[in-house]
């Protein structure tokens, strides 16, 4: 089943949500480690490269999930209207924060003028460049910005649990596999 229904989510939209999860905290983890190296360190200039990279990639991939849900079904919600409404507005927020984060980090990155180099395979140009202070702005932005990505990124971790082992709700098992889709 690669296509989402109204019970389930289908294997295109599974493996984007773990992707990105998995894109998300790396990038953070890499992020926050790569601001405490000397410029000596042997990674000072290998570790922003791969997070740009991975950042790059990001964008496509959330762009393309974007995509994807605007031409998919959404699974039918479980809860109360409330429950169901802060599930909905938390979606949006973390899609808000998520590309603001990618955004904030292109703008770091092409502030002299330069494109992002991925992996070698292709360059990104940057369109947008010589803004006053655009890097400083810019990375005061991604910071905090990441920082909050990642904290509701754990609400939802949580309301996810909350769900599956307090509400016995296949609201987990429906972002594992798409065999609960096929039993509704």
């Amino acid at each position: 089943m690669w296509r989402n229904s109204h019970s389930g989510w289908g294997r295109i939209s599974i493996a984007l949500h773990w992707l990105s999860a998995l894109a998300v905290l790396g990038l953070f983890a890499l992020g926050w480690w790569m601001t405490g190296l000397g410029y000596y360190d042997t990674w000072y200039h290998l570790a922003p490269w791969w997070h740009k990279s991975i950042g790059i990639l990001l964008l496509a991939a959330s762009l393309a999930r974007v995509a994807w849900r605007l031409t998919q079904p959404t699974p039918r919600a479980y809860g109360s209207v409330f429950e169901r409404r802060a599930a909905h507005a938390g979606h949006g927020l973390l899609y808000l924060l998520l590309f603001v984060v990618l955004f904030s980090g292109y703008l770091i990155s092409t502030a002299e003028g330069q494109g992002i180099s991925v992996f070698g395979w292709f360059s990104v140009p940057a369109l947008i460049s010589g803004l006053p202070d655009q890097a400083v702005l810019a990375g005061s932005v991604h910071w905090y910005a990441a920082w909050a990505l990642v904290i509701l990124a754990v609400g939802h971790t949580l309301a996810a649990l909350k769900h599956h082992w307090f509400d016995r709700q296949d609201t987990l098992t429906r972002m594992l596999t798409t065999r609960a889709a096929r039993r509704r």
